[in-house]
């Protein structure tokens, strides 16, 4: 018994670790978007997609609900650090860009509710890591091209989507 304790300690301290070196990378790459550095961003947003990804895989069964709380926080700071800091950045030198970013900020925060209030009223609402990557993929491919306009919108787009799909997930299951 005390070995598969130790194992699952051993399982939640890199879990924690990998977590803060995710939360590292984001403020990492959040610092460079204002410091005028954006591909030394998209490499830093980058390193946190690829890292919270990781994270995905180690959150295994049902008694994981602490580390997808600490997963899901960091991957919102995400948003919230790096496509604020862009929307900043930008905002005198190229206003759609700030504005893709605001817009892509938003829809990420509205499919990110779905999800949430879903899920905590019982439904099988979840999230993809199909559509973590792609939006970390794009956001980083964005700053690592210094032209984010096109990735934003894009992420606008797939986000909004994603949010109407997770109603509609809700709106069946409300139904059934």
């Amino acid at each position: 018994m005390s070995v598969s304790v130790s194992a699952q300690a051993r399982g939640r301290v890199a879990f924690a670790l990998v977590v803060v070196a995710a939360a590292g990378a984001v403020g990492i790459a959040t610092w460079l978007v204002l410091d005028g550095r954006p591909v030394g961003a998209g490499l830093g947003a980058l390193a946190a997609g690829a890292i919270l990804l990781a994270a995905d895989s180690m959150m295994q069964g049902p008694g994981a609900m602490l580390e997808r709380t600490v997963a899901s926080f960091v991957d919102r700071a995400y948003d919230g650090a790096i496509l604020a800091a862009i929307a900043w950045a930008y905002r005198a030198t190229d206003p759609w860009v700030a504005v893709g970013a605001l817009v892509a900020l938003g829809a990420s925060f509205l499919a990110a509710y779905v999800r949430a209030r879903g899920a905590s009223l019982g439904y099988g609402v979840g999230e993809s890591s199909i559509t973590r990557g792609l939006r970390y993929g794009l956001i980083s491919v964005g700053l690592l091209i210094d032209g984010p306009g096109w990735t934003l919108w894009t992420v606008a787009s797939v986000m909004g989507l994603a949010a109407l799909v997770r109603a509609s997930q809700v709106a069946k299951e409300e139904r059934a």
